[in-house]
């Protein structure tokens, strides 16, 4: 020490060529050996009485500013009665010659009772605290446990050093006073808080040119972050980082399997397919286990499961896509709240979207992004108006259902008891009357006029063979409930089908509905519903006829675009007296009705229908002139005239005619 107790200012850095001459503050040889000390300056003890120490610089590669923090935490005021003492921010050690950067040191390096340099080693518990003391104290409450790596990442963000509490009263034994800061991993140079390197994040998620990228949102990616692209910072997610977690995708839609193209393949294709993926057992299994198996080995080889479905909202708030007949099954895909938040998605839209297989604790496949809502991009899908907000109009656009060389029903049901676009119409039938196939030649119709009309017929608690029936001879979607499952299952299949309707009307859509049969749809929610306590004639609850109601009364005309038909069949004369009330209950609630008489049917008279209580309201806005005044006049000459005879001889003239409006040009022709 120099007189007065002054420590002299340490020797300039001498170069690397002269090694004689090594000052005292040089760096060790090795950067994980023990660290020299200066012998003319031994450690001093902390304390108020000390004198400052010449003050260290942490070394850069190219700067020479000082550290911030550093002068905050070495600076003291000079003590009173010493006129030497200088404050410590104006001490400055040499600068190091450029081109010959100081190696980081992997533990602290003293300098003259002081630390310097990187972020020295944090002590251990029983170095760190001194008799009576339990540690070092952080004025940010950081634990003395934590592991290594959090302080790098703090002093890299916040730009500085922490300040410690308070210094150790005593020194380690080792003779060393303990670090004040937790060992911290060198920070490259130039690297951003927060962000990653060239194509890597914080967790070394390092990019590859060409390989999947990770969505956002995606179940396995990383949250958002200040480093930008999620925590992994920086641009990883953007220059093709591969994700740590499944949600990677192909790019482009190559290579995609469809669940719902592979339902309508046959067990040999699917066992041809099942083949060529080597799924062991597939012979043994079902038809749907065995899709379930090719969708997921497909996936597993080709890239994501290109998905599509129904949407299936849960009170909880997340979804599923139904992809086999709108009922659930073990097919059905997950969907993330956010996801339906996002883009709005709402129970009965048809969503596409890329999926990945379950992970060994799940049980559906989940849906990672949606690419289309209703057959239009998702984005386009948030503007539409909802379906209660609609205007609803009389039917004024006719469906025609004649065809060419098409059957007499489909003539007869134009002119008797036409329908609209938006016509709510009740098809009321007894038994062996003849209705299912009325049914089919009235989709059969609608399809071949209108193929941009979308066309579902739903059967409820039928049988199994007329389901078969229905569809290999109709050009629609086929929908099916048969009587020996439950009738949970009904009422669901009713309720898909009513909000798919909704989401294609509120895009402008023209849907056709064939409910076969409102009745049995009626006996289904009187099992469902819970009893209200009241109960009408024939055992119905009053409460099981509101959501029926709510299905027949959706259809209409939207004045905006767009339309709901919805043509039902109801029984009569079943022998029930639940029949006969769910009849009375909807008789006034459609504006179209066609009857089916029961004695024409027992005639071999068909179509069946009762041409004396068939119509339809407001029929001036479908027929034409011509078409209205014969109608008018053959209703006005039937009188107390038997229905089997009016209908047989009409019956009879109109096959003598190939179309209706030849046929109208004759009758007009005769009355000149």
């Amino acid at each position: 020490m120099g007189e007065g107790g002054r420590r002299p200012d340490p020797s300039p850095p001498v170069a690397a060529a002269a090694p004689a001459a090594r000052s005292p503050v040089e760096e060790p040889a090795s950067p994980a050996g023990p660290e020299p000390v200066a012998p003319a300056a031994p450690a001093v003890p902390a304390g108020p009485s000390n004198q400052p120490a010449p003050a260290t610089r942490r070394p850069e590669a190219a700067s020479s500013s000082q550290v911030p923090g550093v002068p905050q935490l070495l600076s003291r005021p000079a003590e009173p009665g010493r006129t030497d003492a200088r404050p410590r921010a104006q001490t400055r050690l040499p600068e190091p010659q450029r081109g010959e950067p100081r190696p980081r040191s992997a533990g602290p390096e003293r300098v003259e009772g002081r630390y310097r340099g990187g972020a020295p080693a944090r002590p251990n518990g029983a170095e760190a605290a001194g008799p009576g003391r339990p540690g070092n104290g952080w004025q940010r409450g950081t634990a003395a446990g934590h592991r290594p790596g959090v302080v790098a990442r703090w002093e890299a963000r916040e730009g500085g050093f922490q300040v410690p509490a308070a210094m150790p009263a005593e020194p380690a034994a080792s003779g060393e006073r303990p670090g004040l800061y937790p060992a911290a991993h060198p920070v490259a140079e130039g690297v951003q808080p927060g962000a990653g390197g060239p194509g890597q994040g914080t967790y070394g998620a390092v990019a590859e040119p060409g390989v999947d990228t990770v969505l956002p949102g995606a179940p396995g990616a990383p949250a958002a972050g200040p480093g930008g692209a999620g925590s992994a910072g920086g641009e990883a997610a953007s220059r093709g980082g591969r994700p740590q977690g499944p949600g990677r995708v192909r790019q482009g839609n190559g290579g995609r399997p469809d669940i719902r193209e592979m339902e309508q393949m046959p067990l040999k294709e699917l066992y041809a397919l099942a083949r060529q993926l080597e799924i062991p057992y597939y012979s043994s299994m079902r038809k749907q286990e065995l899709i379930f198996e090719i969708a997921k080995a497909r996936t597993e080889k080709d890239g994501l499961l290109w998905a599509e479905g129904l949407l299936d909202i849960m009170p909880e708030g997340f979804g599923f896509l139904r992809p086999v007949n709108y009922l659930p099954s073990k097919e059905d895909i997950y969907v993330s709240p956010s996801q339906i938040r996002r883009f709005d998605l709402r129970p009965g839209d048809m969503v596409s979207g890329q999926a990945r297989p379950p992970k060994d604790n799940e049980r559906y496949f989940a849906l990672l992004r949606v690419e289309a809502v209703n057959g239009v991009d998702a984005e386009l899908a948030r503007d539409r108006l909802h379906f209660e907000g609609l205007t609803p109009i009389f039917p004024n656009e006719r469906l025609t259902l004649e065809t060419p060389n098409g059957s007499i029903a489909q003539r007869l049901i134009d002119l008797v008891a036409p329908i609209g676009k938006g016509q709510r119409g009740l098809i009321v039938a007894p038994p062996k009357a003849g209705k299912t196939i009325l049914l089919k030649q009235i989709a059969n119709g609608i399809a071949f006029n209108y193929p941009d009309v979308a066309l579902m017929v739903v059967l409820i608690d039928e049988r199994p063979e007329e389901v078969t029936d229905m569809e290999r001879s109709v050009r629609g979607e086929v929908l099916s409930s048969t009587f020996d499952q439950t009738p949970e299952n009904h009422v669901k299949l009713a309720d898909m089908v009513l909000e798919r309707a909704k989401r294609l009307v509120e895009h402008g859509r023209d849907v056709v509905i064939l409910l076969d049969s409102l009745t049995r749809l009626t006996r289904a929610h009187n099992l469902v519903t819970p009893p209200s306590g009241r109960t009408l004639s024939g055992g119905l609850d009053p409460a099981a006829f509101y959501k029926p109601k709510r299905f027949f009364g959706a259809a209409r005309n939207i004045e905006e675009g767009g339309s709901l038909t919805i043509i039902a069949t109801a029984l009569i004369d079943t022998g029930s007296k639940m029949d006969d009330v769910i009849y009375e209950e909807f008789k006034g609630t459609g504006n179209m009705e066609l009857h089916l008489d029961r004695r024409l049917a027992e005639r071999r008279i068909f179509p069946a229908i009762d041409i004396k209580r068939s119509g339809t309201r407001r029929e001036e806005l479908l027929l034409s002139k011509d078409e209205q005044e014969i109608m008018w006049a053959l209703r006005r000459s039937m009188g107390d005239r038997d229905p089997a005879d009016i209908l047989e001889k009409l019956i009879e003239r109109m096959r003598k005619t190939r179309s209706n409006a030849e046929f109208i040009a004759q009758i007009k022709e005769h009355r000149s």
